[in-house]
C-alpha cells in the first residue's frame, strides 16, 4: 500500500476518535523513558519490538512511517502472507512465536531473527537451512533474499537468535528448561551460520505487573549464570516484557520489550 494510503487511514481513524500508531508510541516511548530512568539505565538500551501479528500490512507501514524499524510476527504462514508488500521497508523481522520444526527452513529465509529457539533439534534445523540459504548462488535463492528485505542480515550474514526459556510452569507454554539451557547454549554457541544473541521468556500473565517481576529477575539471573560459564560478552539480549508490564521488565534488566496491543490496539475485523 503506499505510503499516502496508509497516512490517510491513520487521519481517518483519529477523526474517528481512535488513537493513531504515531500517538501510541509516543506514550509507549514515555514510559520507556521513565522506566529506564527509574533503573538507572539510558533508554537507548532498549529495544522496542512492534508485535504486528494478525494486523494488516498497512498498519505496519504506519508504525514503520512513526519511526518503528524491529517488528514481531507470530507465525510462518502469516508473515508470508505480508512480506511481499513490505520488502521495500528498512526493517528487522523477528519471528516471536513458536517454530514448528517444519517451518524452520522458511523461516531463515524470511526473518531476519528467531527470537524463541527451545530445542537443539530446532538450532540444527535453523543451521542447516541458513547454511544452504547463503552459500546457494541460486535464482530461486536469489529471490527468497528479495522477499525478505534488502538488510545485511537477509543477504548472508549469520541468522540471528534467541534462545526461548520456559518460565510459566504452564504445560502448554514452550521454551527450555532452565536446567537444560546451560547445554543449549553452549551448543548453539559453536553452530557457523546461526548466531545466539541472548535470551526470551514469556512470564505468565498477570494483572499486577509487579507479581511477574520474580519471573523477569530468574531469567535475568540465568542469563548472568550462563555468562559466568560463557563469558561476560555473551548473552547481551534480554527480550522480556510486553504491553502492561515492560517497565518491570526494563527495571529487571531487559534490553527488548515486545508491544503489540498498547501500540496498535485490538485486533481489527473485517
Amino acid at each position: 500500500m503506499p505510503q499516502g494510503d496508509s497516512k490517510l487511514r491513520a487521519k481517518i481513524r483519529a477523526m474517528n476518535g481512535t488513537p493513531s500508531i504515531a500517538e501510541n508510541l509516543a506514550r509507549i516511548r514515555e514510559r520507556i523513558e521513565r522506566a529506564a530512568s527509574r533503573a538507572g539505565r539510558p533508554a537507548e538500551q532498549i529495544t522496542l519490538v512492534a508485535v504486528s501479528k494478525t494486523h494488516p500490512a498497512e498498519r505496519i507501514r504506519e508504525a514503520h512511517g512513526a519511526g518503528l524499524r524491529h517488528f514481531g510476527e507470530n507465525r510462518v504462514q502469516e508473515w508470508e502472507t505480508k512480506c511481499a508488500s513490505l520488502s521495500d521497508l528498512d526493517a528487522t523481522w523477528h519471528l516471536v512465536g513458536h517454530l514448528q520444526g517444519n517451518k524452520a527452513t522458511r523461516a531463515a529465509q524470511l526473518f531476519h531473527s528467531i527470537d524463541s529457539v527451545d530445542t537443539l533439534a530446532l538450532a540444527e534445523r535453523l543451521e542447516r537451512a541458513r547454511k544452504v540459504f547463503t552459500t546457494e548462488g541460486t535464482e530461486d535463492t536469489e529471490k527468497k533474499r528479495a522477499s525478505v528485505s534488502s538488510s545485511d542480515a537477509a543477504n548472508g550474514d549469520r541468522l540471528r537468535v534467541l534462545i526461548e526459556v520456559k518460565l510459566d510452569p504452564g504445560a502448554a507454554k514452550f521454551g527450555v528448561g532452565e536446567d537444560q539451557a546451560p547445554r543449549l547454549v553452549e551448543t548453539v554457541l559453536r553452530l557457523a551460520h546461526v548466531e545466539l544473541f541472548g535470551l526470551m521468556g514469556v512470564p505468565p500473565y498477570l494483572e499486577d505487573a509487579e507479581k511477574v517481576r520474580p519471573y523477569f529477575r530468574r531469567l535475568r539471573e540465568l542469563r548472568d549464570n550462563l555468562r559466568t560459564q560463557f563469558g561476560a560478552g555473551t548473552l547481551p539480549v534480554l527480550s522480556m516484557g510486553m504491553s502492561h508490564d515492560f517497565e518491570v521488565a526494563i527495571a529487571e534488566g531487559a534490553t527488548e520489550i515486545r508491544v503489540g496491543t498498547a501500540l496498535f490496539g485490538a485486533r481489527e475485523k473485517g
